[in-house]
């Protein structure tokens, strides 16, 4: 072989090397970039045309800093499992799963979740007695006593254990029980709000609080004790909210009370941007989307939210 076709081949082989090399580099840059920041509405009553369906409930997978969040399961585990499968969500991905409230159109998917992810670790409100999530207790005193009374006339016989705890629909289920302030992971918490509302009095709702270089992301399934009370809450992550997404219960609200809560959200907690859905009712979406204008994000059923 010559010295000249030598080199030929030399310089054939190092064009190649380097070729595969800049597809290698590329390749690992692609593989290296971090998730997406979004929130990909899962189940909701209003939405765009699809091949997903409508009803109503609530559900959302966020995606922020790596993370892969569950909020909510929907009204319908059939209808929940079909959006999940059109939207093309792997729930067996997810870092955790965050239930709000224990209303059926937020838990009614939670079945199929654990089909599909038996393990995930769903963060749920800390409830009394008859909590639907489990592991609530009460003490053998929280009931009267009456030692006249013969054995079979008293419960458990006249000697119930020192406590006694209650069952779930979904025993098998990981359930973290949230009463408080909860770090989920890092700059991500789980906030705990109780509703003074006549109807759902006492009730325990769970937010998504995640802090961004803008304020905190706060997601929301019904807003039952109040958007504001929640607002105010989320501040010991973070003092400023940046964005709603979510329901705010508003859909049978009188419109002067919607004015006042869409100007205290804009003016006093100056949040920043709204993505509205499920029970805040249409006439909210108009107000909000009037007040809030170019930063007022459309959130129907199939709709990705993209993140700051």
């Amino acid at each position: 072989m010559s010295a000249q076709r030598k080199e030929t081949n030399m310089q054939s082989v190092t064009r190649a090397t380097l070729i595969i090399g800049l597809v290698f580099l590329a390749v690992m840059r692609t593989s290296a970039r971090p998730t997406q920041d979004r929130v990909t509405i899962l189940y909701d009553a209003f939405g765009k045309p699809s091949d997903m369906k409508k009803d109503w409930g609530y559900s959302a997978l966020v995606e922020y800093g790596g993370k892969r969040i569950l909020f909510d399961t929907g009204n319908n585990a059939e209808i929940f499992a079909q959006n999940v499968k059109v939207s093309g969500v792997d729930l067996k991905k997810l870092d955790f799963a965050v239930i709000s409230h224990r209303h059926g159109d937020h838990t009614s998917g939670i079945n199929y979740l654990l089909t599909v992810n038996p393990q995930v670790k769903i963060f749920a409100p800390k409830e009394g007695f008859g909590a639907v999530f489990g592991a609530s207790s009460l003490p053998e005193a929280f009931y009267r006593q009456d030692a006249s009374l013969p054995d079979y006339m008293r419960y458990y016989n006249g000697r119930p254990p020192q406590m006694m705890t209650f069952g779930t629909p979904w025993p098998s289920a990981h359930f973290v029980l949230v009463d408080g302030v909860t770090e989920a992971a890092p700059g991500i918490s789980v906030i705990s709000t109780v509703s003074q509302t006549p109807g759902t009095l006492e009730l325990r709702e769970l937010s998504l609080a995640i802090e961004t270089p803008k304020g905190l992301i706060l997601v929301v399934g019904c807003s039952h004790p109040g958007i504001e009370r929640i607002v105010e809450a989320a501040t010991v992550a973070n003092k400023h909210v940046y964005a709603i997404v979510g329901g705010l219960h508003l859909v049978t609200t009188p419109d002067p009370e919607i004015a006042r809560i869409v100007t205290a959200l804009h003016d006093k907690w100056k949040v920043d941007r709204v993505a509205l859905g499920h029970c805040t009712g249409e006439p909210a979406f108009a107000a909000f989307q009037k007040a809030f204008g170019a930063s007022y994000s459309y959130a129907g059923l199939g709709s990705v939210i993209e993140l700051p």
